[in-house]
């Protein structure tokens, strides 16, 4: 009898043992579109976790553990964004860098917070997100849509002077959201409010209907895909307004798209990285692995960094205590110094515009 205490004694040791051990690494998960028409902005962010990962890893890892990602593909589908929150929970995500767009990053954060996951998209600039509801869990690391629609529109209102402004949006969460921001904090009626559709490629029908209104700005709330189509057909069709949109048309493929119909339109979008002293260190290595730096790259680097230190003072990759590390704590960053509200915003995350000249983007002084 004696003998078979003792077995069960080192069985129950060593089953001990096995859960103390738990998890070989520390799972970071990276979500967002990696095919299909957003598949760039899908890899910036990957790209950007990746570089952050590899640095912790460098020195380390974490816990005593190395880390480890686990990268899922949304295609930037509501519902795909919904499947992949649950394979990557399922999966033994300790949190998750992701969605790219707000239509995807709010639905896919309900799982995250039921789930006590901690997520931080790069991103997401629906003010939705994270002002709808409060969930301690769920966190953005970029500005708001209500931020920069009302830099936008005071830029158009103070600066250029303009009064006669027409509106199109391209009905997604993104897009008409920061449109209406823009419109509310106009002070002005706009001459006109249309919408298109992602995946439109001919946009003459609503161009027609806006042009004899004679518009001096057009704001288009959308991507850049669709904004290059736009700004191109409006100069075919004589119209001289000038084009106005957000942070998702600040990318090469616009000026790609457009090419010299892109001159002298306005973007709001972050800083210029290239000027921050906290930023050149990110910038070089990022350049030295991965070529270009994406309008994405460097907000994802920042959320990554700020989830791992997050577990490393929390000492643990239990959701709620990584979530009040995030919240109690301030992270130095690519861009700075990071601090969160209780909302899970960056206390100061400021948008600039800045004009598309001689093909490329500079900082409006």
């Amino acid at each position: 009898m004696k003998k078979i205490v003792a077995i069960a004694a080192v069985a129950a040791l060593a089953a001990l043992a096995s859960c103390n051990l738990g998890p070989r690494t520390v799972k970071i998960g990276v979500a967002g579109p990696m095919t299909g028409s957003d598949a760039k902005q899908g890899q910036d962010i990957l790209n950007g976790v990746k570089l952050a990962v590899q640095e912790w890893n460098d020195r380390g890892g974490l816990l005593g553990k190395k880390i480890e990602i686990l990268w899922e593909d949304d295609r930037s589908d509501p519902k795909e964004a919904v499947a992949v929150a649950n394979k990557l929970v399922n999966l033994g995500a300790a949190a998750v860098v992701g969605h790219y767009g707000s239509s995807c990053t709010i639905p896919a954060s309900a799982v995250y917070y039921e789930s006590g996951v901690v997520q931080i998209t790069p991103s997401s600039t629906n003010p939705d997100l994270t002002l709808r509801e409060k969930r301690s869990t769920i966190f953005r690391a970029c500005g708001r849509d209500d931020q920069q629609g009302a830099m936008a529109a005071q830029f158009v209102r103070d600066v250029l002077k303009r009064k006669r402004v027409a509106v199109i949006d391209d009905k997604t969460t993104y897009g008409q959201g920061l449109a209406r921001e823009f419109e509310k904090n106009l002070g002005l009626k706009p001459v006109a409010y249309e919408h298109i559709a992602r995946g439109d490629k001919d946009f003459s029908a609503v161009l027609t209907k806006i042009k004899p209104l004679a518009p001096e700005v057009l704001y288009f709330g959308g991507y850049y895909s669709e904004a290059g189509l736009l700004v191109t057909q409006m100069r075919r069709l004589g119209m001289k307004a000038v084009f106005i949109s957000g942070d998702a048309t600040i990318e090469q493929e616009f000026l790609k798209i457009a090419g010299r119909d892109a001159e002298g339109s306005y973007l709001s979008y972050g800083p210029d990285f290239d000027q921050l002293e906290s930023a050149r260190k990110f910038l070089a290595d990022y350049r030295a692995s991965y070529g270009d730096i994406g309008p994405y790259s460097l907000y994802a680097y920042d959320a990554a960094n700020v989830i791992l230190k997050s577990i490393e003072i929390a000492g643990s990759t239990e959701g709620r205590r990584m979530a009040e590390a995030i919240h109690s704590n301030a992270f130095n960053g690519a861009r700075g110094t990071l601090e969160f509200d209780e909302n899970g915003d960056l206390k100061n995350s400021p948008y600039v515009m800045w004009l598309v000249k001689g093909g490329r983007f500079e900082v409006v002084k």
